[in-house]
């Protein structure tokens, strides 16, 4: 016998539906702004140099930050709710490559890692929280070229940043968890000002995979900061930007 859904079912279903959506929206990983501003009458886009893309950035110029590489790959999230891990990549509307779905599979689906999960984000006072592993999987077909320079033949995930609830979790408690899910981290290339990261990049370096040419850095300031209207303090220099400037 065929069964009507009442109005209040539907509004419920559609209500559970769009709590769904806004809280993997609120998931997504936030957008990091480049130094300076661009100059879009042009190609490709040029800095314009010294005009800095946020006045947090010029403020902090000659505060110490922390350089990391930036890998150049595609942008995932693994995501825990205390019981079910599930993958998604930068925004709900982008597509995971399959054989890069494969390596998630593989390295987060068994039942022993979700039960270290359980473990490494065991809630307090019995209230789940949930739990993002922001990263990048990058290697074997993944932005052409560069990915074979990463990894040969394969593909692989290396976390950046992990939020928990909304907390974004500081880079030794970041480089813990890491460790004990066996997660690779991007390597600490070094410490200093917004300038002196310019001109490590200018010169470019040696990425801390394979055989690849770093793509760049992401700058973040050793002490984990927010602008007034609560985005993180962060950004990033890529070597290209830079092409074409004496070395």
């Amino acid at each position: 016998m065929k069964q009507n859904i009442t109005q209040e079912q539907l509004r419920d279903f559609w209500k559970s539906y769009n709590q769904g959506k806004i809280l993997n929206k609120d998931m997504e990983y936030h957008k990091i702004n480049s130094i300076y501003k661009r100059d879009m009458s042009k190609q490709p886009s040029p800095f314009i140099v010294g005009a800095w893309s946020e006045p947090c950035f010029e403020y902090l110029q000659n505060n110490q930050w922390e350089f990391t590489e930036k890998i150049d790959g595609t942008n995932i999230r693994i995501m825990f709710d205390g019981e079910n891990i599930t993958f998604g990549g930068r925004t709900e509307a982008a597509s995971i490559p399959a054989h890069l779905t494969n390596k998630l599979n593989e390295t987060f689906l068994p039942i022993t890692k979700r039960m270290l999960f359980k473990k490494v984000f065991e809630p307090k006072d019995g209230e789940t929280t949930n739990v993002v592993l922001y990263g990048e999987g990058f290697g074997y077909k993944i932005q052409g070229k560069v990915g074979v320079d990463y990894l040969m033949q394969e593909v692989d995930f290396c976390l950046f940043d992990v939020k928990v609830g909304d907390w974004w979790l500081e880079r030794e408690n970041v480089k813990d968890i890491a460790q004990k899910l066996g997660l690779k981290t991007p390597k600490v290339v070094g410490y200093g000002t917004i300038h002196e990261a310019i001109e490590l990049v200018k010169k470019g370096f040696k990425s801390s995979f394979g055989t690849a040419d770093a793509e760049g850095l992401v700058l973040r300031p050793t002490c984990e900061l927010r602008t007034r209207s609560g985005e993180r303090v962060i950004t990033k220099i890529k070597v290209r930007d830079f092409e074409g400037d004496a070395k």
